[in-house]
């Protein structure tokens, strides 16, 4: 029956029936009319593992360089949010002050409307005359002659002595010295 069996395969690759698909179970085939008369094998026993009732897990160790890092990474968050609050801070800040900014705008404008009112020929005439001011009369008025020429006089200093000009360089000397080390 296994000669009969070898018989059937065919020899050549030329000789195709049916569809030329790859054909998936041809190994298998192969091995069973390989295998077609013989007993069979005893089986082996499967091997049964059993797993152990409580699975502990081993102790892992972090690294000092991983928890540096996190705590690296953790400052520089911190950092970046109180930037955002001094952000948020003077940016509230230069509201406040762009509106205040408006309000002395204002205030600048009537002020300067006020001042060039106040120097109006006509109204500080008028502010003059209600404090009893007047135009000085020829009587209060003087003259000054400066028909005559200039004159000045200059006086002359003693020169110092011997001991005087000592006593000068070294005093400018020892305030040189002080001066340096102050």
């Amino acid at each position: 029956m296994a000669a009969a069996a070898r018989d059937m395969r065919y020899h050549g690759r030329q000789a195709v029936n049916g569809s030329l698909a790859y054909d998936l179970d041809y190994a298998v085939r192969e091995r069973e009319l390989r295998h077609a008369g013989e007993a069979p094998k005893a089986r082996e026993k499967a091997k049964v593992h059993t797993a152990p009732k409580v699975l502990v897990r081993e102790r892992q160790y972090v690294s000092v360089l991983a928890v540096m890092s996190v705590a690296a990474v953790m400052a520089l968050a911190l950092l970046v949010l109180m930037n955002y609050v001094q952000l948020t801070l003077l940016s509230a800040e230069t509201v406040e002050l762009q509106g205040q900014l408006k309000e002395l705008e204002a205030e600048n404008e009537s002020l300067t409307a006020q001042y060039q009112r106040m120097f109006d020929m006509a109204s500080v005439k008028e502010a003059a005359e209600a404090a009893g001011m007047a135009k000085p009369s020829s009587t209060q008025m003087g003259r000054l002659d400066m028909s005559a020429g200039d004159s000045a006089v200059a006086y002359r200093q003693k020169e110092p002595g011997l001991f005087g000009r000592i006593f000068t360089s070294l005093h400018g000397g020892v305030y040189a010295v002080v001066e340096y080390f102050d």
